[in-house]
């Protein structure tokens, strides 16, 4: 009976590039050539979501990586210099951040050492941040599904989490939580295609492609001393902690002012606009303000000021005018209130507590927290404090006095048309014709510096001005004069110059704060991951071997070396083939993670040439004295003691046995001779003295019919393999710890139609193409969840 029972089969329309198992569910995630991203089940390999490519993600994904706990998923994005963190449950983007470079490859891993967990107390002394509107969509769809628990979501568990992202010249970058960029490294040479950082935090494993104008790119293991990350790991999490709240409130930050820009219509330019095409075209040389003041006094207006109020502003537009001004204010000052100054008063209270840790010199300043710095941003914020309070005066103050204009103009448009005026409309006490003149004759003036900058005299509308995202000055700042607070500043000489004193910027817009607040912010998220980046080393480098000419068009996430960590052990592992030189051999590099501990055989090639134990289907003997001689495609750790492979038999003459097998590395991995590496050649250029150890498989192997086999992901947690095939189209899944049920020839009967199916699906793909319609097949969704296929239909534990 064949080992390794088949769950699932399936032929895709479009090719795949990249695939990768969720640590903690039986769920595996592909990227197409088409830039659509794929969740399937285990189970008959069906399709949970799908996520098609965007214009604000991108079309060429590049890499993917899964959170620890199976909840994110990470995808870069090449043509978008991007990464994108995705909701593994609904399809939804949680976040995404830009890159230098494109990402060529990620790695997220965990911290197992207990002095990771940090329990944050902020939510005993902040409340939760308010949802934004949903009405506002197009910029805060972020926030307003993920509510307020963004940040409780991104961060998952206590225990602290790494992405590492790698990419072309060398670009190496590590996100705490996937959110908050602790390091970026440099000294690094080539393109980086695989990394592995150790779960201890002591170094970072790098493979990287090392291109040159006279031989053919060279493959080059490096290993990172990452020591401070290890050693500092205990302030490490609070700091990443405490700086990723911050990012994620400065983005909250950023999508309420954008609300409030959205609130904010244009429709309440229309008087400003108005006046000024009466100024421009009115004949008679009196102010406009004069025109006002004459109707209010005498109850008389100018044919002049007829015209503009019968037929241009109308008593209907001003009535929608009125209406869009009060609800546009209302919306501002609740956004304000509710959203503005929440985020700004826990942005305080976390940049407070970071100074704290910095003036903890002894503990945090090798992570680079500087205490000027996270002070000048403290200041910063405080400043953006003050101007959304200044922001609220000027809203109160406006809608008051709009209410009461438009009111009395509303009457006297009323009179200018013969229409009945209502009594309760009708009263006008001494106090409010006082309070409509002060009015005229602030906001009423033409003014002809505010007509070259702006095409308009008049700025009747006074809150849209914070809200421009401009670095000129406001064109009507508020008027401090008679401010007994701003008098008693001036005149103290202790305070008037004051550190405690936040600056207020009185000439400046609610944007121009924000802008440098988030400038001082920037530079304190900056610093630590320079002076962490500054202090990881290069152990060693090693030369492995030059890619031939054949593998070039090949996938580089598929293509071997492949790296593994076995944490209770503190070791990295490389595993590669060098076809070329020894296309029977497997070769296995160990080093310890800790860079300065050395590594007894520390190199070893496993030998594929040794007989089998038992034949592939383990019903029939095979001879002692046979030989059967085969060739790696493709490895992969499936845990610590066990390497899962497709094999190719070489003396198949039409190279289409393919063999999917479990090789134990107990007995491999234990030899006494030690290899002699010189530094000064490549690994291929020494061979002769790599130890070398036979492997049997016996029963854990399974000879693959109808599909040519060519690249393998696996997951030891939950004993699952995906098998693809070389045309990266026909995909095969695997349980790997159950032996096969159903009948053998019935299986073959069905792997058989799926092959020849082959055709048909790429004749229907090239159609689908040319109607551009994106190669879906089989009813497939482009977005959310098909029927019947939601996560929670898996079965047992493995639902989200």
């Amino acid at each position: 009976m064949p080992a390794f029972r088949q769950v699932g089969e399936k032929q895709l329309p479009n090719p795949i590039l990249y695939m990768a198992w969720c640590p903690k569910r039986d769920l595996i995630a592909l990227a197409n050539t088409t830039g659509e991203l794929l969740l399937h089940r285990l189970a008959n390999f069906h399709r949970v979501w799908s996520l098609p490519p965007n214009e604000n993600t991108g079309k060429e994904i590049t890499s993917l990586a899964w959170r620890p706990d199976g909840k994110v998923l990470a995808f870069s994005v090449g043509d978008t210099k991007q990464v994108v963190l995705c909701d593994a449950e609904k399809a939804e983007i949680l976040h995404l951040f830009p890159v230098e470079y494109p990402a060529s490859c990620m790695h997220w891993m965990e911290v197992q050492d207990d002095s990771s967990e940090s329990e944050d107390e902020s939510s005993r002394f902040l409340p939760k941040l308010p949802t934004l509107p949903k009405s506002y969509s197009t910029t805060s769809k972020i926030f307003s599904e993920e509510k307020s628990e963004e940040v409780t979501n991104l961060l998952g568990e206590v225990r602290l989490n790494i992405l590492v992202v790698g990419g072309p010249s060398g670009f190496v970058e590590l996100y705490a939580y996937g959110l908050y960029k602790i390091a970026t490294l440099s000294g690094i040479l080539g393109t980086c295609r695989s990394l592995g950082l150790s779960s201890d935090l002591k170094s970072l494993s790098v493979i990287t492609e090392i291109r040159s104008t006279d031989d053919n790119p060279e493959i080059r293991y490096i290993q990172l001393d990452t020591g401070l990350l290890s050693s500092c790991l205990p302030e490490l999490t609070k700091m990443a902690r405490k700086f990723t709240h911050i990012s994620t409130l400065l983005q909250y930050l950023r999508v309420s002012l954008t609300c409030m820009c959205e609130a904010w219509e244009e429709i309440l330019m229309q008087m400003d606009l108005r006046l000024t095409k009466f100024v421009q075209e009115k004949n008679t040389s009196t102010q406009v303000q004069d025109e006002f003041l004459e109707l209010l006094l005498w109850g008389h207006a100018s044919p002049e000021l007829q015209a503009l109020l019968m037929n241009q502003l109308t008593v209907k537009g001003l009535k929608m005018l009125g209406q869009s001004i009060d609800s546009s204010y209302s919306s501002i000052q609740k956004l304000v209130i509710s959203h503005l100054q929440s985020g700004s008063e826990a942005l305080l209270y976390h940049l407070s507590e970071v100074k704290g840790m910095a003036l903890w010199k002894q503990k945090f300043q090798p992570l680079g927290l500087d205490p000027t710095d996270i002070e000048d941003a403290i200041v910063a914020v405080g400043s953006f404090t003050l101007k959304a309070s200044e922001l609220l005066q000027v809203i109160d103050k406006s809608m008051k006095n709009f209410k009461a204009f438009f009111r009395w103009l509303y009457v006297a448009m009323l009179r200018m048309s013969e229409d009945h005026v209502p009594p309760e409309l009708n009263k006008m006490t001494q106090k409010d014709l006082a309070f409509v003149a002060d009015f005229l004759s602030e906001h009423f003036s033409a003014n002809e510096e505010l007509f070259d900058r702006k095409g308009k005299y008049f700025n009747v509308e006074r809150v849209g001005q914070y809200l421009k995202d401009e670095d000129e000055d406001l064109v009507s700042p508020p008027n401090m004069e008679g401010n007994q607070w701003v008098t008693f500043v001036k005149q103290s000489t202790h305070l008037k110059d004051s550190p405690l004193l936040f600056p207020t910027y009185p000439q400046k817009s609610l944007h121009f704060v924000k802008r440098l607040m988030e400038a001082s912010i920037d530079l304190c998220l900056q610093k630590p991951a320079a002076v962490i980046g500054d202090s990881v080393k290069q152990a060693v480098c090693l030369r492995l071997y030059t890619v031939p000419e054949s593998s070039e068009n090949t996938p580089r996430l598929f293509e071997l070396p492949s790296l593994w960590n076995d944490k209770k052990a503190a070791m990295h592992y490389v595993v590669f083939c060098m076809p070329e030189i020894s296309p029977s051999k497997i070769y296995i590099l160990r080093r310890s993670t800790d860079p300065n501990r050395s590594v007894p055989n520390g190199l070893v090639a496993l030998n594929l040439n040794t007989p089998l134990n038992s034949s592939i289907d383990d019903e029939t003997p095979v001879p002692a004295s046979v030989d059967c001689s085969y060739g790696c495609l493709d490895a992969r750790f499936y845990d610590d003691e066990t390497l899962t492979v497709v094999l190719r038999r070489l003396e198949d003459d039409e190279n289409k046995m393919r063999v999917l097998a479990q090789l134990p590395l107990n007995s491999a991995m234990s030899w006494d001779e030690e290899f002699s590496w010189d530094l000064s050649l490549r690994l291929e250029q020494q061979t002769e003295g790599i130890p070398v150890q036979g492997v049997a498989w016996g029963n854990q192997s399974r000879e693959m019919d109808n599909i040519s086999a060519q690249f393998v992901a696996v997951n030891g947690i939950r004993k699952v393999a995906c098998v693809l095939s070389a045309n990266l189209r026909h995909v095969r899944v695997f349980e790997m710890d159950a032996e096969e049920e159903e009948d053998e020839e019935e299986r073959a009967d069905e792997s058989q139609e799926m092959s020849s199916d082959q055709d048909r699906i790429e004749d229907a793909k090239t159609n689908q193409s040319d109607a551009g319609e994106g190669g879906q097949v089989e009813g497939a969704q482009v977005s959310g969840q098909g029927p019947g296929d939601s996560l929670d239909d898996t079965a047992g534990s493995d639902t989200l």
